[in-house]
Formats: C-alpha cells, sequence, structure tokens
C-alpha cells in the first residue's frame, strides 16, 4: 500500500493540520510505502512573499519531523524539487472539463468571500488547483490519500481525471482511495467553526507559551456562572477539542462542566495545561531539529531524490500512453 499527503506552507501548522492530516499520515507511515511532501507550489495560489514561502517551507518540514514523521520510513520532500508534478499536470488539464472545476465547492467558496472589487485577484492556478493536486497523487500510484473532510471533493476530482485518462489512453493511473477519520474530520476553531487560518481561530502547535495561554483564555463563551450546570456541555469547544487531546479526560471536564460547580475559566485552564504538557516533547525535539537546519535540508533532498524516481517512472507510462514519447 503506498501512501500519500501534502501540506501547503502557508503558515503555522495548528491542531486542526494535526489531528485532520499530520497524525493520520505519520500512523500510516508504518501500514506501508509513505510519501509526504511539502506543496510550495499550491501555496503560490495566495501567498506572493518569497521569503515567507521558504521560511514556512522549512517550518512544515520541522513540525513533521517533530510529530513523528521517521525519514527511514517515509519520503519528505519539496514539491518544487520534483518537476515531474508540473509536467504531468499539464497532461492531466488537457483532458479535465472546466465543469468539473467550476463544481469544486472550495473555489466556490473563495471566490464567494472576495467582494466585487477583488474578484480579479482570482487567479488561474487557484481555479486549476485540482488538477495538480491530482499530479501530486497519482504521480506517485497511491493507494490511500489521508485527507481532511474538506478535501474529499479534491479526491474525487482526482478520481475522474484518472478515470477519464485511463478511458482516453488505456490504464495508466492507480485510482486512489481517500482516508477520513470521520471523529477529527473537521476540527473546531476558537469559535466554533472549522479550524483554519483563513478564520484566524486556530492554536499553534509551536506557538509561544503566553501567546497560545491568552489565545485560549480568550475564548468567548456564554455568560452562565460556574454555578450553573450545562446541560448542553458536549458542544462546549474546549470539551471538544479536550477529547481530541484525550477522550478519557475530555468526557470527565464535559461531566464537571454539566453537574454545575465547575466555571469555564477553570476548564480553559485545565485545557491549557493538557495541550501544553502534550505538546512538550515535540517542542524539545523541534528545538533540536531546528538547531541543525542543514541536516533538514538533506532530509528534503534525500527525500526528493527517492521521490523522483518513482515520479519519473509514472510521468514516462503516461507520456507513452498519449502519444509524447
Amino acid at each position: 500500500m503506498r501512501i500519500l499527503t501534502g501540506i501547503q506552507p502557508s503558515g503555522a501548522l495548528h491542531l486542526g493540520n494535526y489531528f485532520g492530516a499530520m497524525l493520520p499520515a505519520i500512523q500510516l507511515q508504518n501500514q506501508g510505502e509513505a510519501f509526504y511532501f511539502i506543496a510550495n507550489y499550491h501555496s503560490m495560489t495566495s501567498l506572493t512573499d518569497a521569503d515567507l514561502r521558504r521560511r514556512f517551507t522549512l517550518d512544515v518540514a520541522l513540525d513533521w519531523l517533530a510529530c513523528g514523521l521517521d525519514p527511514a520510513k517515509a519520503v519528505i520532500w519539496r514539491q518544487s524539487d520534483v518537476p515531474e508534478h508540473t509536467e504531468l499536470a499539464w497532461l492531466l488539464t488537457t483532458i479535465t472539463p472546466m465543469g468539473l472545476l467550476e463544481r469544486c465547492h472550495s473555489f466556490k467558496d473563495k471566490v464567494a468571500k472576495l467582494g466585487d472589487g477583488e474578484i480579479g485577484s482570482v487567479n488561474h492556478g487557484l481555479f486549476a488547483y485540482p488538477v495538480l493536486m491530482a499530479a501530486d497523487i497519482l504521480l506517485y500510484d497511491s493507494n490511500v490519500v489521508p485527507v481532511g473532510k474538506d478535501q474529499k471533493q479534491h479526491l474525487e476530482v482526482t478520481r475522474d481525471i484518472a478515470l477519464k485518462f485511463n478511458h482516453i489512453y488505456g490504464e495508466t493511473f492507480v485510482i486512489p482511495e481517500p482516508r477520513i477519520q470521520e471523529s477529527v474530520a473537521v476540527v473546531p476553531g476558537l469559535d466554533g467553526q472549522k479550524m483554519s487560518k483563513s478564520y484566524n481561530n486556530t492554536i499553534e502547535l509551536f506557538g509561544d507559551e503566553k501567546a497560545t495561554k491568552k489565545k485560549i483564555m480568550g475564548i468567548v463563551m456564554d455568560s452562565r456562572t460556574p454555578e450553573e450546570p450545562k446541560p448542553d456541555a458536549e458542544k462546549n469547544v474546549v470539551v471538544q477539542l479536550f477529547k481530541l487531546l484525550n477522550a478519557e479526560e475530555g468526557a470527565r471536564q464535559e461531566e464537571l462542566l454539566r453537574a454545575g460547580g465547575y466555571g469555564y475559566g477553570s476548564l480553559k485552564k485545565a485545557f491549557f495545561e493538557y495541550f501544553w504538557n502534550y505538546f512538550a516533547p515535540y517542542r524539545a525535539r523541534r528545538a533540536e531539529l531546528a538547531a541543525d537546519p542543514a541536516a533538514v535540508q538533506k532530509i528534503l533532498a534525500d527525500g526528493a531524490q527517492r521521490a523522483t524516481v518513482i515520479a519519473r517512472q509514472t510521468l514516462a507510462r503516461a507520456k507513452k500512453a498519449s502519444g509524447l514519447d
């Protein structure tokens, strides 16, 4: 079984990234051939600061390695170090119907959020994002793709594109399957919406201690006093986040709220302390890695070499099937 996933270097990684994509992917590295790339080409649809892209790319590598990705078990590389990604994307885009991309919720949602005067800022890369994503996946004959629930439609687009290519040019690509853990498919943010950098409602994995505590303690809740029972405690955002870190402790916190005599301030304080201790070993590991950036760059370069071997084979197969070679 070959597993593939990628993550954009678009800012600090947060709990939503960890539970929605990172943890499932890292767990899967023991179950098959794992290929994990840093999607810096994809980041170009929204990030135009070159220095930030370089910094975020290194940060993603540090975060994944600190959280348990093992380069002896999994391949990790920068997307841009394997140009076969973009070459295959062109082959795929020639057989991808416009209507298929126009129906993608992610594109429609982003356009809907823009004001009339900003529609001109919608770039072709944003529209064609699912085609490059399809190339990322199909290039490595991926069987399983761990994704968040919001990316499920893009996986379906990948499957549609692969099936159409295979129909036109003969059996060329493996048809991938999404792997979504429904219990953590959508991680709630500080405001109850999906945790996302675009909503500014995240808890960073490796943020500053004081800033992180302030953010958690500042989560807005209803006006019920500590003494009042909260019969709907299971809907509380902090309770839901607690359950992701530790289901048993999260359930205990829920019951304390439900019974009354336990305030939101105590809940938030308990959650911060648990969160901070939970990621303490990862912070220590990340500090070690950050102290030797050359070693991290070598891991990425070695990963690119390993990825290139497979990417070239798949691209050659696709070019031969379509009469380009």
